[in-house]
């Protein structure tokens, strides 16, 4: 499956409503039937980053996260998507409560499973190969 197009809007405020409308609002859903919920107050941690991985500040916007907005459903539903346990940073472990999902070579979506067949939405990003790597070292889903 291709990706779509990046998107290019105006500045923060047109992505976020535009992640509201596109993502909040609809009933999206895995390729394996699960249903994911998108908080709007997701939308921060999603689509800023840190100026400095050791400050974990989120304080800015993402321009090149922002564009990759519309490929977030696309890839949960992409049946060629590379299914993984989540990591939980806390305990240092692998986990079945969140699972990364691997589309288009190197996009990556986490999502938080709850109860119930549902999940929440956390994050996605185009991972570098770093980071790749250390995902698609884990457990399969």
């Amino acid at each position: 499956m291709d990706h779509p197009g990046l998107l290019n809007l105006p500045g923060e405020a047109a992505y976020r409503a535009h992640y509201e409308a596109a993502l909040c609002r609809q009933h999206i859903q895995t390729v394996d039937g699960i249903r994911v919920f998108f908080p709007k107050h997701q939308f921060n941690h999603a689509f800023f980053e840190s100026t400095s991985r050791r400050l974990g500040d989120k304080s800015v916007f993402s321009l090149d996260r922002a564009r990759r907005i519309d490929w977030i459903a696309p890839a949960l539903a992409d049946a060629n998507a590379d299914l993984y346990e989540g990591w939980d940073k806390r305990k240092r472990v692998h986990t079945r409560d969140s699972r990364a999902c691997v589309a288009f070579g190197d996009y990556v979506v986490i999502i938080m499973l709850n109860k119930d067949n549902k999940a929440s939405f956390v994050t996605a990003f185009p991972a570098k190969e770093t980071t790749l790597t250390k995902i698609q070292s884990g457990p399969r889903w």
